[in-house]
């Protein structure tokens, strides 16, 4: 569910900034009864009760600030979905030489099925021409 993380990481590093610029709101995002992941279950109820697809980042910004500044506020069931980030993500080193990794071993992996796959119609059609000998 990378998607997801990089939309809580969205969210967060927003409310985080938020939290710096306004004293009240500090005070509603530290609460320790509140956090990110239940905050995500939230937006994403109220984004699938609205039945629309694409939201504004403000939209998205204001139902997380909602969320913390409410001290009770029912956040709904966890919503099964994929979640959609237009941010660019920036990857670690790390993140990068797992996917390179990955990209590899997929490729190798597409080579030995096409080697197989060539390999076995060629042995097909030599038995097919050998039974026609």
């Amino acid at each position: 569910m990378k998607g997801t993380e990089n939309f809580k990481k969205a969210v967060k590093s927003y409310l985080e900034e938020f939290a710096q610029k306004d004293e009240t709101f500090a005070k509603a995002f530290f609460n320790p009864k509140k956090n990110i992941d239940d905050c995500t279950i939230y937006i994403l109820n109220q984004v699938k009760s609205s039945g629309c697809n694409g939201f504004a980042d403000n939209e998205i910004f204001g139902m997380a600030v909602h969320y913390y500044e409410e001290d009770n506020i029912d956040i709904g069931k966890p919503v099964n979905c994929t979640v959609v980030v237009n941010h660019t993500v920036e990857l670690t080193e790390e993140e990068k030489k797992e996917a390179k990794q990955k990209a590899i071993e997929r490729l190798i992996k597409e080579e030995r099925e096409k080697r197989l796959k060539k390999k076995t119609k060629t042995t097909e059609e030599a038995k097919q021409s050998s039974l026609f000998d």
